[in-house]
């Protein structure tokens, strides 16, 4: 943690968290960020679906959801950067309050609903990008044609991103992580695929699912994940569990995210690889470097972060990709790729 994240942070923490988001966003775009640039060494720099990363340390989707940070993002130690979730249309998403710091747990809940400001708007911001950056895709709350959306977004912005990802794992938007099943999921991926498939260079695709899917549905998603064409998963989204939680605000609607999540994140991780060979995501609950490496050694080819830099800056990436780079020469690994996956049998 540098110094300035020292002296924020805490005054960060003091309000209420919507705002200190926002404030800190605008914070990195008058420069107080990091700009190293990504984190790097021949042990990190591994491929992706296809996408050449500097390290395996990327930004979720939801830190940056219009893409208005992306340059100087693009200068922090992130091996690569999603934004979004983009919907067709803006839409203002739930009412406010909506996102709810839990100290004591180390987490957060939110219930934003797709607040954004639209497939148009980001993706003019989209055509000044730097580095990897991918789009999550979303549905507008009042769409007749939800599924429609997810192609209407990457036929739109698909010409300014390196990669896209499906997202029918939100819990805030009703009845959404009804299209994880798998006809709907087989329709709805079908479409997005035929929309890639329309632009001038295609790009990967990934699906991200939810953590509290049980064993039959994690099987039946690798199932059609395996046949659809796509690239990759993302493992997992927010959860709907508030097992031990000791925060006031457990009992707040929403997705849970951080340290509540890790290991539940994990276990659909590990499972997931059981049935597929496609490159994951690992999301929820990573903040350190102990955990990431955990990730990839469950089955993760990369990992992503976002709460945990409420608690511990931006210049967390930095610190877990250095520590990355230290776990894998003390291990003997020559290679990101060849730690993946090497412990998914101690998760199941």
């Amino acid at each position: 943690m540098t110094l300035l994240e020292r002296m924020s942070l805490p005054l960060l923490r003091s309000l209420d968290p919507e705002r200190a988001h926002a404030l800190g966003l605008l914070a990195l775009r008058t420069g107080l960020g990091p700009s190293l640039g990504p984190f790097t060494t021949p042990r990190l720099r591994t491929n992706l679906a296809g996408l050449a990363l500097e390290n395996p340390v990327g930004l979720a989707a939801g830190f940056d959801k219009n893409a208005t940070a992306l340059k100087p993002l693009s200068r922090s130690a992130f091996g690569f950067l999603e934004v979004g979730a983009a919907t067709p249309r803006s839409q203002p998403g739930n009412p406010k309050p909506r996102l709810f710091r839990l100290s004591e747990d180390a987490a957060a809940i939110n219930r934003f609903g797709f607040n954004n400001d639209g497939m148009h708007a980001i993706n003019e911001r989209l055509k000044h990008r730097r580095g990897i950056v991918g789009l999550n895709l979303g549905a507008n709350k009042d769409s007749d044609d939800r599924a429609g959306d997810f192609a209407k977004v990457l036929k739109h912005c698909g010409d300014n991103i390196e990669f896209a990802t499906v997202n029918v794992s939100s819990p805030n938007t009703e009845k959404l992580r009804d299209l994880q099943g798998r006809a709907a999921l087989e329709s709805l991926l079908q479409g997005v695929m035929e929309a890639n498939e329309t632009l001038d260079a295609p790009v990967p695709i990934f699906l991200k699912i939810a953590p509290d899917l049980n064993t039959d549905e994690i099987a039946e998603i690798a199932d059609v994940a395996n046949t659809s064409g796509i690239s990759g998963l993302i493992a997992t989204n927010t959860t709907l569990s508030r097992d031990g939680l000791k925060s006031a605000h457990a009992g707040e609607k929403g997705g849970l995210s951080g340290q509540p999540l890790f290991e539940k994140s994990t276990r659909v991780l590990a499972e997931l690889r059981q049935h597929t060979r496609l490159p994951i995501i690992g999301v929820g609950g990573v903040g350190s470097t102990e955990q990431a490496y955990l990730k990839i050694r469950a089955g993760a080819s990369a990992v992503q972060l976002y709460t945990a830099m409420v608690y511990h800056g931006i210049s967390l990436a930095n610190d877990i990709a250095g520590g990355l780079d230290e776990l894998l020469l003390n291990d003997g690994f020559a290679s990101v790729e060849e730690a993946v996956g090497v412990d998914e049998g101690l998760w199941r």
